[in-house]
C-alpha cells in the first residue's frame, strides 16, 4: 500500500511539474509578446509603432495609441531599444525617449530633458548611452560637426546624469565587450568610447558615409555609401582594430542603405534589390536575391534579417502611409502591412 501511495504522489507531482512547466512556457508576458514591432518615423504631427505577431497573422497599426490613447509619442520616431522588460522609443523631433513596458505597451516614464536630437541608444550596466546629434550644424562633411554628444541616462532615475562630448559626429551606437562603438556618415572614423570611464580612448579610420553597422563573432561589420570614397563594407576586427574592406564594383556603387547579419551571411541592399554573401567572402555579391517591392515614390528605409525571413520597408513619400514587407531568405513575399508614416525599423520581441 506504501508503494503505491509513492507511485501515486510521483506520478501526480510529475504531471503538476509539466503543467506548471507548459504554463509557464505558454503564458505570454503580454499583449504584443513573440512578435516584431515596426517603427514609423512620422511626420511633425508624429510617428507610431505597429505591432506584427510571430506568426504574421496578428496585426496592429499604431499600438502606442491603443495603449496610451492621446499622449504624443513625438515628432519623426528614430530608434527603439530594450532593456529587460522595457522598451524605449526615441523621437529626435521632440527630444523625447518614451519608456514603455516592453510586452503591454503601457507608458511608464518620459526622458525629456537634456536631449539635443536623439538618435541611437544602447544600455550597459544599467545605463543608457544615447547619442545626440545637437545642432545638426555641419555644412562640410570633411569637417563635420563638433557638438554632437552621448547622454549618459540612469535607467533607475530616467534621468540624464552626464554627457560625454565627442568633437565629432555620431549616429550609430553598438556596445561590445565593454565597449562602445559610434560612427557617423560625416565622421570619418569609428569613434571607441569607454562606458566605465566615460570617455574616447581612440578611433579607427574607416572613411566617409558608414550607415549601417553590425557585430559579429568579434568583428563589426559597416556598410558605407559612396561619399567621399567608394561604397564597401569595412570589416573591423575589434581585438586589434585591423581593419578589412570589401569594395563593391561600379554597378552598385550608389544606393547602398543597410547591412544585416545572419547565421554567417551578410545581408545587404543597393537601391531596391537585397543581396548575400558569407562573412568570409573577399568580393561582393552582384546577383540580388529579389527586389522589393518599393512604390514609386519610396526607396527601401528598413531593413532586418531574422529567423529566417527578411523584412523589408518602403519610405514611400514621406506623407502618407506606407508599406513593410515580410520575404523569406529565397525572395519569396509571405507578407505585407500597410503601417504608418516612413517606416525606419524592426525590433523583436521575443
Amino acid at each position: 500500500m506504501k508503494k503505491i501511495t509513492q507511485f501515486l504522489f510521483l506520478a501526480l507531482s510529475v504531471s503538476l511539474f509539466v503543467s506548471c512547466s507548459n504554463d509557464d512556457s505558454d503564458n505570454p508576458k503580454g499583449v504584443y509578446d513573440d512578435g516584431f514591432f515596426i517603427l514609423n518615423e512620422g511626420s511633425a504631427d508624429g510617428g507610431s509603432v505597429s505591432f506584427v505577431g510571430e506568426d504574421l497573422s496578428t496585426f496592429n497599426a499604431d499600438v502606442y495609441k491603443t495603449v496610451n490613447g492621446a499622449d504624443f509619442v513625438g515628432k519623426y520616431l528614430q530608434n527603439i531599444f530594450f532593456d529587460g522588460d522595457k522598451a524605449y522609443i526615441i523621437s529626435g523631433g521632440s527630444n523625447v525617449i518614451n519608456v514603455v513596458n516592453r510586452y503591454t505597451f503601457q507608458l511608464i516614464a518620459k526622458i525629456d530633458s537634456d536631449l539635443a536630437n536623439p538618435r541611437y541608444g544602447v544600455v550597459k550596466d544599467g545605463k543608457a548611452y544615447v547619442t545626440n546629434a545637437n545642432t545638426y550644424s555641419y555644412s562640410n562633411p570633411a569637417t563635420g560637426d563638433t557638438d554632437d554628444y552621448v547622454a549618459v541616462i540612469n535607467l533607475t532615475t530616467n534621468k540624464v546624469e552626464s554627457k560625454i562630448a565627442l568633437n565629432s559626429t555620431a549616429n550609430r551606437i553598438i556596445e561590445e565587450n565593454n565597449k562602445l562603438y559610434i560612427t557617423d556618415a560625416s565622421n570619418s572614423k569609428l569613434l571607441i568610447l569607454n562606458p566605465s570611464t566615460k570617455a574616447l580612448e581612440g578611433s579607427v579610420e574607416i572613411g566617409f558615409g558608414a550607415n549601417s553597422m553590425e557585430e559579429e563573432d568579434g568583428y563589426l561589420y559597416i556598410l558605407k555609401n559612396s561619399y567621399s570614397d567608394r561604397s564597401e563594407i569595412v570589416k573591423v576586427k575589434l581585438s586589434d582594430k585591423t581593419i578589412a574592406k570589401i569594395t563593391f564594383p561600379e554597378s552598385l556603387d550608389s544606393g547602398q542603405g543597410f547591412l544585416d547579419i545572419e547565421d554567417n551571411k551578410i545581408y545587404y541592399t543597393a537601391n531596391n534589390d537585397v543581396y548575400v554573401m558569407s562573412t568570409s567572402a573577399t568580393a561582393a555579391s552582384t546577383t540580388p536575391i529579389f527586389t522589393a517591392a518599393i512604390s514609386t515614390d519610396g526607396s527601401i528605409y528598413g531593413f532586418a534579417v531574422e529567423d529566417d525571413k527578411i523584412y523589408v520597408s518602403d519610405s514611400g513619400d514621406y506623407a502618407s502611409n506606407s508599406k513593410a514587407f515580410v520575404y523569406n531568405l529565397s525572395g519569396a513575399l509571405l507578407k505585407d502591412f500597410t503601417v504608418g508614416i516612413a517606416p525606419n525599423g524592426f525590433y523583436f520581441n521575443d
